[in-house]
């Protein structure tokens, strides 16, 4: 009995701390990016149990913890789009597109940017 007495009140303080907000969406795009930040929330929520202003306040974790979480997650990115990249090539292949050549494309000759013994 005295666990679901302190369940209770521990749904009771995190139920008092939730807000509602109503928002009227112009744009179904915003809308659902909205939605996504919502869901992904719920889900770090029910993983860790604590909201990230929960952990920023209760200094769970340091910046530098925050950067290494930003530098890993922008990795994640970078292989999520070379992954796309690689599934649309062989879903519908496509002439490599016609770019103009770039100073960064040419040779470089060493002896000109050696200066004289």
């Amino acid at each position: 009995m005295l666990y679901l007495k302190e369940l209770v009140r521990w749904l009771t303080e995190h139920l008092l701390k939730m807000k509602s907000k109503t928002i009227e969406f112009r744009d179904p795009v915003v809308e659902n990016v909205v939605d996504k930040f919502v869901s992904r929330s719920d889900v770090g929520f029910k993983k860790y149990g604590r909201t990230l202003d929960g952990e920023r306040r209760g200094k769970h974790k340091d910046l530098a913890g925050y950067l290494n979480d930003i530098q890993e997650e922008l990795m994640d990115a970078i292989l999520y789009i070379q992954a796309a990249r690689e599934e649309l090539a062989e879903t519908n292949p496509q002439p490599e597109a016609f770019r103009p050549p770039h100073s960064s494309d040419a040779q470089l000759d060493w002896t000109d940017h050696v200066a004289p013994v």
